[in-house]
């Protein structure tokens, strides 16, 4: 009986150390995803990510033909980025394209590029910035491309890469069937404004998903990933160059 009743305490009280323990943790994750939308209230287009970084850059010298990769965590997450290129990272980790749309002026037509590559539109499909939908997504990316013309700027549209649940379950907040949907449309429209399309999805996908062996989360594509896209990309910012301006 006493050993009964001491084996009952024992699991009791590590019972409530465990719903302690389990209640810092979630204490703490809440904290944290708090701090995470006061930072998105404050800043909500996140201008001041590469604001002092933009503000040491100078033009272009000329005859350098300054190219800006514009987008998300896809973009920003790239270390191998171009060396040797006049490239210019301007990848923001879980932006959408209202959020790209409102620092585009400053990250973009500002830093006075040849070509802007615009990458986005799977944040949206998450939900980081509220309830998206293509129809949303394309009005974004059409306005960041009509300003893009008006400034001279070539456009070259990236097809949103694809994702697997390989490590955890994405394709619940972004579906790939909403992924591909999208890229067709991309596609079309890059076709019908004189931009070009840079298919990266094809490059990373099998099916409808992320190879598993060319990503880290299911998400960022590897380093392997990144060296497949990369001739895609550089291939499509060759012809922007050599495209006339419509």
């Amino acid at each position: 009986m006493i050993l009964r009743l001491a084996v009952l305490t024992f699991g009791l009280a590590a019972g409530l150390l465990g719903q302690k323990e389990n209640s810092a943790k979630l204490m703490a994750e809440l904290e944290t995803e708090n701090a995470a939308y006061l930072r998105l209230l404050s800043d909500w287009g996140k201008l001041v990510h590469y604001g002092s970084e933009n503000a040491e850059l100078r033009p272009p010298a000329p005859g350098v033909d300054r190219v800006v990769l514009f987008g998300d965590e896809i973009f920003e997450k790239w270390v191998d980025f171009f060396p040797g290129k006049p490239y210019l990272n301007r990848g923001i980790t879980h932006q959408t394209t209202p959020q790209m749309l409102v620092r585009f002026r400053q990250d973009v037509i500002a830093l006075k590029p040849r070509v802007v590559v615009i990458l986005g539109g799977a944040n949206d499909f998450a939900g980081y910035a509220g309830p998206a939908t293509e129809g949303t997504i394309s009005e974004n990316i059409m306005t960041m491309t009509e300003l893009a013309k008006l400034h001279g700027i070539k456009v070259v549209l990236a097809a949103v890469t694809p994702i697997c649940d390989c490590f955890s379950l994405l394709s619940a907040r972004r579906p790939p069937g909403r992924i591909i949907g999208l890229n067709g449309w991309l596609k079309g429209y890059a076709a019908k404004v004189g931009a070009v399309y840079a298919d990266v999805y094809s490059v990373l996908a099998e099916g409808r998903n992320m190879k598993q062996e060319l990503t880290v989360d299911g998400l960022i594509p590897n380093a392997a990933g990144y060296a497949l896209m990369a001739p895609v990309i550089e291939k499509a910012i060759a012809a922007a160059l050599a495209s006339p301006q419509i």
